[in-house]
């Protein structure tokens, strides 16, 4: 049966999400002269990924001062990494400050997103019943939202309490406990060093080492806050180099010639053996692949906790969960009386549960299979007025994703505001020959880069291609995104 138009909330804009790419949206777009947006926010207040992950030592792996919008720099960053309450109340702070509360939806968790091409808008429906209609609409759901488990085994044949690390649970006591951690990557070098002082023994499954480098993390002192503060340009000078030592990285381990990858290597192995303090230590802990084929992480305190005597890193993955523990898959059994998945997030959904069902009732899903793509990441053939931030290929290895946020955001702004000068009506729709150009160029990339050098990642999809990573620096993509394009676009009248 229809929604009665009474019930219905009409807008030019409905932005999905509210973490930084949903606010960083509604804030350019309103700059813009387009005020009349909707944010739909599935929880009842934003942040998004730093909304959601709470578990012990969370904090990012870009510094601060890089991963923060550059229109709303803050110079008050307790630490070089900040952990997830700063960065959290640094997106509430942004939310306030450009006053996007008359604009947030919360509790609107969107299922399904329907083009009608008579009308030429969007209706969004709503787990709770609410619809929103729309001309454009942009999804910023962000890739790390949805826990990933592994297949294949019962977690509920396991009586004692067990949680992901994006579902933490803060009321489960671990003082005293055998706690096992299921997975060595970027969640777990943060809630190892943490929770290893309250276990009584805490087991660590690794099926395959990552590379890690030095954090080298460090309060900021009282004297340079206060620089930052009388003196803006010099935050945006510190920014400036952080943002042009991790593009120099991408060179030198992503993109490079392999001597320069062999180097850093070379690097990477022996902070592992002065880590551990030996080669024989280290047996174990140094990866096969070459750096940078899976994400590179950054931890000051991971080696030292798998030295502790009540740490046992496990070297075999967990085969199956029993009442009482994990069977190994070399036959081991190991007694637990927590359990925690560091597993991992579903990103080869970049809108998750939500049902898009575009021109000529064409799904979304079923269109992009294991492969998802999209023009520059952001828009689709077949699905006007509907853009992505942070969409296929445009995550990043290397860099703040903010900046990639940020470039995606002038694009769209771009996008809209010319359909909208051009026509009050109009759809605009990527034509599938630039797509398939796109995904073409994203292929040809894909060879030469270190991520296609031999080793499984959630970079990949299960036949080898990268649907996820921008195969390039970051000022490759910001000068790709710097005007819109219109030749690469239709646009549409209502019916057609």
């Amino acid at each position: 049966m229809p929604t009665p138009e009474a019930t219905r909330e009409r807008a030019t804009v409905l932005i999905i999400g509210a973490g930084f790419a949903g606010l960083g949206a509604a804030i350019r777009l309103i700059q813009a002269g387009i005020r009349d947006i909707v944010i739909l926010e599935r929880a009842d207040s934003v942040g998004g990924t730093w909304r959601d992950n709470r578990y012990p030592g969370c904090a990012c792996d870009i510094p601060s001062h890089l991963y923060s919008f550059s229109f709303h720099l803050n110079p008050d960053w307790s630490h070089h990494y900040s952990r997830q309450p700063e960065i959290r109340a640094y997106l509430e702070n942004v939310r306030h400050h450009y006053a996007l509360d008359r604009h947030l939806r919360t509790g609107a968790d969107c299922t399904q997103a329907e083009f009608d091409a008579d009308s030429g808008r969007w209706t969004v429906t709503c787990r709770d019943g609410r619809v929103f209609d729309a001309r454009f609409v942009i999804g910023a759901l962000g890739p790390l939202r949805i826990p990933r488990f592994p297949g294949g085994i019962d977690r509920t044949a396991f009586s004692g309490p067990q949680m992901h690390s994006a579902q933490w649970d803060s009321s489960v006591d671990l003082v005293g406990k055998r706690v096992g951690v299921v997975g060595s990557g970027a969640s777990a070098v943060q809630i190892v060093p943490e929770v290893a002082d309250q276990t009584g023994h805490l087991h660590v499954f690794q099926r395959t080492p990552p590379w890690i480098s030095p954090r080298r993390d460090f309060p900021i002192p009282a004297w340079m806050r206060a620089s930052f503060r009388a003196v803006p340009p010099l935050m945006m000078l510190f920014r400036l180099l952080i943002y042009l030592r991790n593009e120099a990285y991408f060179f030198a381990a992503f993109g490079g010639p392999r001597f320069m990858r062999r180097w850093v290597q070379r690097l990477f192995t022996k902070h592992i053996v002065h880590e551990m303090g030996s080669e024989e230590a280290a047996e174990g802990l140094i990866p096969t692949y070459t750096p940078g084929c899976k994400r590179i992480l950054s931890a000051d305190s991971w080696y030292s906790s798998l030295r502790r005597d009540d740490v046992t890193l496990e070297g075999s993955g967990v085969e199956s969960v029993t009442d009482g523990g994990v069977i190994l898959s070399d036959g081991r059994a190991v007694e637990l009386d927590v359990l925690i998945w560091r597993t991992g997030f579903v990103v080869d959904e970049p809108l998750g549960q939500m049902d898009v069902i575009g021109r000529g009732g064409q799904s979304l899903k079923a269109l992009w299979g294991n492969r998802p793509r999209a023009h520059l990441g952001v828009t689709m053939a077949g699905f006007p007025n509907l853009f992505l931030l942070l969409g296929p290929n445009s995550g990043l290895g290397h860099n703040s994703v903010v900046i990639m946020i940020e470039a995606q955001i002038r694009y769209v702004v771009r996008a809209l505001r010319y359909a909208m000068v051009r026509s009050s009506e109009a759809s605009l729709e990527v034509q599938q020959e630039a797509e398939d150009a796109f995904v073409a160029e994203v292929n040809g990339k894909q060879g030469d880069k270190v991520w296609a050098s031999g080793c499984q990642s959630w970079y990949l999809n299960a036949s080898g291609e990268n649907f996820s990573i921008w195969p390039g620096s970051t000022l490759s993509y910001i000068l790709r995104t710097a005007r819109f394009d219109p030749d690469n676009y239709t646009l549409g009248t209502r019916g057609s």
